[in-house]
């Protein structure tokens, strides 16, 4: 199912090799063409085109006036969704929220010689677009994606937040995306969805307000979309295949690990699920247990995607078998795993030396399903080794900074003859005169009063 490989070895570099190359599978450039001509006719042809693309892909009787989906189909649909499933729901968005208020940074100001005053404004985009995969035709909605870019947006201070969906095949949206949307205090949301939706939240059309970020994940238009209009929008992620990665020591439970693996393997063919691992028995183990839950194992049926299960491990699944947890806190430093579970006797005391990981999952009972959908920290994470230099979404995302810097008369003149030199340095004599001409501020001021 997955083979076993020696750390450090020659067959273990092939297939970190192989892992980074796989970022780049779905980047092909006809795709990337396809996007293009996508985003330029919605810039040309606004709804027309919405409607147009809308029609030939999700729904064939879109039309202008049901472009947004209507406050009282909303109110019908928090009506008709199960209350029990609507509760859980609303603990999850506590959760979701009581992580996220901790992230909210404050502006500051700091006082240094002679009256300067420096410091930093914190303030939210003005508005922002989540984008929401409808899965399956629409029945499979992606709601935690909804909780986790519209919560962070909220306690950021985002004043206009927006939602884009694309519809079913006879127009609706799943009542469960309507009824959260609701419940979160939004109340537009756009019947449309692929690359088109991302370049009509870029741009505006006549009925689509333009937005300052975008954020939620999607299939290969919708990134590509998003990787193409990054600048022009600002984005979250550009999030690649998923990815899980479990460090264990013999203490490990080895069912819990396979089930933990195939919870990221069943999500794409190109997703990968490795174990790193100092005792090749569990690792055989883990091994036979992967078949057994991947055929049912302790429940009545085969798991639903298990040809797409099946396919993720044999491309990307590997067991790295180490001689000590330090060597496997390195290789797994290395690989930057978007999601990173410690299957270890003392998992707390590995903490420290995790550089590189978007999430971590400290214990076996801390499964990778429960950052997804409710402990609260952010699902949205970096893949493809990005955890190197990159964060989780979060409240940040929806902030911006703004530098304030205030000199008086004294310190400009006291500043005038060493930024003059600067300035000359890279040859800019404008910005040299622009020091110099406030020399003596008397001269100056007669003069331009004359």
């Amino acid at each position: 199912m997955i083979p076993i490989l020696k750390y450090p070895s020659q067959e273990a570099e092939s297939f970190l090799k192989k892992l980074n190359r796989r970022a780049f599978l779905g980047i092909a450039k006809e795709i990337e063409n396809q996007v293009e001509g996508i985003i330029e006719r919605v810039l040309k042809e606004g709804d027309k085109a919405i409607l147009d693309y809308t029609r030939r892909f999700d729904w064939d009787m879109a039309s202008p006036e049901k472009l947004i989906v209507s406050e009282e189909e909303m109110e019908r649909a928090l009506r008709a969704i199960d209350q029990e499933f609507l509760e859980i729901i609303r603990i999850a968005s506590r959760n979701i929220a009581n992580f996220h208020e901790r992230q909210l940074e404050k502006s500051w100001f700091i006082t240094g010689e002679g009256g300067v005053i420096l410091g930093q404004m914190v303030s939210s985009v003005d508005s922002t677009g989540i984008y929401v995969p409808g899965g399956k035709g629409g029945n499979t909605p992606l709601i935690s994606s909804l909780l986790m870019g519209a919560i962070p947006a909220k306690i950021a201070g985002v004043r206009d937040i927006v939602v884009a969906t694309p519809p079913r095949h006879d127009g609706s949206v799943h009542e469960a995306i309507l009824a959260t949307a609701l419940e979160l205090g939004i109340k537009t949301i756009y019947r449309m969805g692929s690359a088109w939706a991302i370049a009509a939240l870029a741009f505006g059309t006549e009925s689509v307000k333009k937005v300052d970020v975008i954020v939620g994940p999607g299939n290969i238009y919708v990134a590509t979309a998003k990787r193409i209009l990054s600048g022009v929008v600002g984005i979250d992620l550009l999030a690649g295949p998923s990815e899980i990665l479990i460090i264990s020591d013999k203490s490990a439970t080895p069912d819990y690990i396979a089930a933990d693996l195939l919870s990221q393997a069943e999500h794409d063919p190109i997703a990968s699920a490795m174990l790193i691992t100092t005792d090749e028995s569990l690792a055989k183990r883990v091994i036979e247990s992967l078949t057994s839950q991947l055929k049912g194992g302790f429940f009545a049926s085969p798991l639903p995607r298990k040809d797409i299960a099946t396919e993720s491990l044999r491309n990307y699944g590997a067991c790295f078998l180490v001689d000590n947890l330090e060597t496997a806190i390195n290789l797994s430093n290395r690989i930057a795993p978007e999601h990173l579970e410690l299957h270890v006797e003392d998992p707390w005391s590995l903490i420290g030396l995790i550089r590189c990981a978007g999430a971590v999952f400290i214990g076996q009972f801390t499964p990778e399903p429960v950052g997804d959908y409710f402990a609260g920290p952010n699902h949205v994470l970096p893949t493809a080794g990005t955890a190197r230099f990159s964060s989780a979404l979060g409240v940040h995302s929806f902030l911006k900074k703004t530098s304030i810097i205030h000199y008086p008369l004294e310190a400009t003149q006291a500043s005038i003859e060493k930024i003059a030199r600067f300035a000359r340095m890279e040859g800019l004599e404008a910005h040299a005169r622009s020091m110099e001409i406030r020399r003596n501020y008397s001269v100056v001021s007669t003069t331009h009063d004359k």
